[in-house]
């Protein structure tokens, strides 16, 4: 069982690490939930059926690990969205001029803040989708959700990201009466 939890460990921890700090969006807070979930691997490693690739039970057990923490804390739906900074994300680079990658930090910022305007189940989704890279199928076993519940809240997140991103380009027309 050691060879197989370092296995798993060295593999998945940058990834689940990732997905709880998008979640709670405090790095010791997430330090201790990835601990949570490797200690929820140690015990029901055995009841693993294969079902699932090991990422996507990983994953699950993470999901489950962060929504478990915001039981616990008062008026979880809100604090999770006063709390949720996607600005602190690393971009990786490799490659690229500098001015390329101060203009994609831009971006990436913009699409970051913007998701704080998404639902928690949105968010979970995008992460999943597109930081995380996992297919509708992974996604949705990871989440326990239907493959059309992910389709469906995927394109409402993206739906939404494209409208928040259009709408922060635009001046506020009312900005000059606000000020008076």
């Amino acid at each position: 069982m050691n060879s197989v939890f370092d296995e798993i460990y060295n593999k998945y921890h940058h990834d689940v690490f990732q997905f709880l700090f998008y979640m709670v969006n405090h790095k010791e807070t997430a330090e201790d939930l990835v601990q949570e979930v490797y200690i929820r691997v140690l015990k029901s490693y055995h009841r693993f059926e294969g079902k699932s690739t090991e990422k996507t039970w990983l994953f699950s057990i993470a999901r489950n690990v962060a929504i478990d923490h915001f039981r616990k804390q008062k008026n979880w739906k809100e604090r999770i969205m006063d709390k949720f900074d996607w600005s602190k994300q690393e971009i990786k680079a490799d490659g690229f001029l500098p001015e390329e990658i101060a203009l994609q930090a831009e971006e990436v910022k913009g699409v970051y803040h913007a998701l704080q305007y998404c639902t928690v189940d949105q968010r979970m989704v995008i992460v999943f989708r597109y930081i995380q890279e996992l297919s509708i199928s992974e996604t949705a076993k990871a989440l326990g959700w239907t493959e059309s519940k992910v389709k469906t809240t995927q394109h409402r997140a993206l739906k939404a990201l494209r409208t928040i991103l259009e709408d922060d380009g635009k001046e506020d027309p009312y900005a000059e009466t606000k000020m008076e």
